[in-house]
């Protein structure tokens, strides 16, 4: 069934055109990713659909009753209002008391404790949580999200992940995270020169299909190019006959000559430009930061190699962005010192995009740091590298003023590497950017001759850039593993596997020495030591009933994470959870004491 259809959807701002007569349907079911360079007119489509803005023309058409949610790239909050009142707001009474039990659960699984506390007290990333909540809690048929992953941390981004993933209605969103479209679309739209493209596919194989529609269209202009050159040489040789089948080729000629013909798709592509590293680069020794009573960094200690490329992750506010703007300076440690090398030139992209001058042109931005840069293809002006940017001779002299907000952090970026660095800090560089940005980012930072330090929540660019990670811990440490982030996911769930079985096993000792100091074991030592008939039966059946119990809790996991959505199931599973982790617990109480009377019966016949 189809829930909403826009048809031949146009949208110009100026001269700029965004949409040309598009059309989208969505249909029950449907998981649609919406990609395309910065500035294309993605997240406008959403608006649009979203009923939010107006077409130039075109129409949106809905089935009756069919309610569509709405989570803005950039959300407004309201001023003196709670969290759990900034998630209902909008909202009927009715509704409210219906959901508030589902609202408190979603917002517990996004990491709030205090659903009371004032929504303008919270970071970007928790404002974000928020608005994800009252998305997510508002029932509808049509979901739409405008990048949902923003300033979520990993944990957080899986949770989301999953989530949509069993989502009921149809859901529209725009995103960068790779990972993210391949898990949770079934089809990808594609905008590209006001175009809109589909494809029946999640991500990778939308690349696949992708290169077979740009292979047909680069075969089909062979064509009409072999076919133009035979008419021109026709039309050249004054055949203008006044009978019918000369006015229809030179229609045809007229026709062939005004056709828009596929261009090479626009690459931003940069050989790598640094200044010399000399054998110094950046010490940082033993340092620590507080802020309060919280303790963001503690006692940390590293020497940032020449080729490094290192991803730090960790929860939202663990300190992150503090230990990139100590490398820089930015702020002083409370202890311990950063010590940078003579040679050594920082170029730091921040997540908080820096305040632009939005009457300045954008040639103007980029020549303020360089007229032209050298690097291994030669001398490049400023307005060359511009166009290796994605930014056209046409749009350079546009004020920053008319840029949206990735093609104002695309430029922000060029302002960096213009600066020609040799380290590169860079937090959260994926906020705002778009996919084609971030693929010729990634091939970029491959080549990249010197080091890069890179806080990310994006798992398929720390994947492709980084070969070692640092993941916060709660008492801030920063704990290390070698390799991408699937390598760090791999690790790091068999550690706590093995942590877990430890502690299950010093439990175990810790219990077998309560029971040796219980009174029962007094009285068990002044009998003679032999099992009674039932102990018997109990110690032969003991290892299958624990064994029994622990598969029932494996099944049981598994229906709690299928049924995670469905808060009325969810509190009866989560009951029987609780249930069986009391009765395992005191099974293996007493495993712990048969076992050790089946080894004193066994040493005192052996005496």
């Amino acid at each position: 069934m189809i829930l909403l259809s826009a048809e031949k959807i146009t949208k110009n701002y100026g001269e700029k055109k965004l949409l040309e007569d598009i059309t989208l349907y969505l249909s029950e079911g449907d998981k649609v990713g919406v990609i395309g360079i910065n500035g294309t007119g993605k997240s406008t489509l959403l608006k649009i659909i979203a009923e939010l803005e107006l077409s130039d023309s075109g129409k949106i058409s809905k089935a009756a009753g069919v309610k569509i949610g709405y989570l803005p790239q950039n959300p407004i909050y309201g001023e003196k209002m709670t969290i759990l009142e900034q998630v209902f707001k909008g909202t009927s009474t009715d509704t409210m008391e219906l959901k508030e039990y589902e609202a408190k659960s979603i917002l517990t699984k996004l990491g709030f404790t205090d659903i009371s506390t004032d929504v303008s007290r919270l970071s970007g990333g928790e404002k974000k949580k928020v608005a994800i909540a009252s998305a997510l809690i508002n029932p509808c048929e049509i979901l739409i999200l405008d990048e949902p992953t923003n300033h979520l941390d990993n944990d957080m981004v899986l949770w989301l992940e999953n989530y949509l993933r069993k989502y009921s209605g149809a859901i529209l969103m725009v995103t960068h995270d790779r990972y993210f479209l391949d898990r949770v679309t079934n089809r990808i739209v594609e905008i590209s020169k006001g175009c809109l493209y589909n494809y029946q596919a999640n991500y990778t194989e939308y690349l696949e299909l992708k290169a077979q529609r740009e292979e047909r269209e680069i075969s089909t202009e062979r064509k009409n190019m072999s076919l133009y050159r035979k008419e021109l040489e026709w039309i050249k040789r004054g055949a203008r006959a006044r009978g019918t089948k000369s006015k229809e080729r030179i229609e045809r000629f007229e026709k062939l000559s005004a056709r828009e013909k596929p261009t090479a798709v626009e690459k931003l592509k940069l050989s790598s430009v640094t200044t010399r590293l000399g054998k110094k680069t950046v010490e940082i020794n033993n340092i620590s930061k507080s802020f309060g009573e919280k303790q963001l960094i503690n006692d940390f200690n590293y020497i940032i190699l020449r080729d490094a490329r290192i991803g730090v992750i960790g929860r939202n506010g663990c300190g992150k962005s503090t230990l990139l703007k100590m490398i820089t300076g930015e702020i002083t440690p409370d202890c311990g010192t950063v010590v940078k090398g003579d040679t050594v030139k920082i170029g730091y992209f921040s997540q908080e995009s820096e305040e632009m001058d939005t009457t300045l042109r954008v040639i103007d931005y980029i020549r303020a740091i360089a007229e032209s840069i050298e690097s291994v293809d030669g001398t490049l002006t400023a307005s060359q590298m511009l166009e290796k940017f994605l930014f056209p001779a046409d749009l350079q002299w546009n004020c920053i003023g008319k840029l949206s907000g990735g093609e104002r952090r695309r430029l922000l970026l060029l302002r960096v590497l213009m600066d020609a660095p040799n380290i590169l800090l860079m937090d959260e560089p994926s906020n705002d950017l778009d996919i084609e940005t971030l693929v010729i980012l990634e091939d970029y930072l491959e080549s990249f001759n010197g080091a890069v330090v890179v806080v990310s929540h994006d798992r398929y660019f720390l994947d492709k850039v980084v070969d070692r990670i640092f993941e916060f811990q709660c008492d801030g440490t920063l704990k290390q593993y070698v390799g991408g982030y699937t390598d760090y996911l791999e690790s790091s769930t068999v550690q706590v596997r093995q942590e877990k079985q430890e502690a299950e096993k010093k439990q175990r000792m810790t219990h077998g020495k309560n029971i040796s100091t219980h009174p029962t074991e007094d009285i068990s030592k002044q009998r003679k030591h032999k099992f009674t008939y039932k102990e018997k039966l109990e110690y032969e059946e003991i290892d299958s009933i624990i064994a029994d119990i622990e598969e029932q809790l494996k099944v049981l996991d598994k229906r709690i994470q299928s049924e995670a959505s469905n808060y009325s199931i969810l509190g009866e599973l989560l009951t029987q959870k609780d249930e069986l982790e009391k009765a395992l617990a005191l099974k293996i109480d007493r495993w712990i004491y048969l076992n050790d009377l089946a080894e004193k019966i066994a040493d005192s016949k052996e005496r």
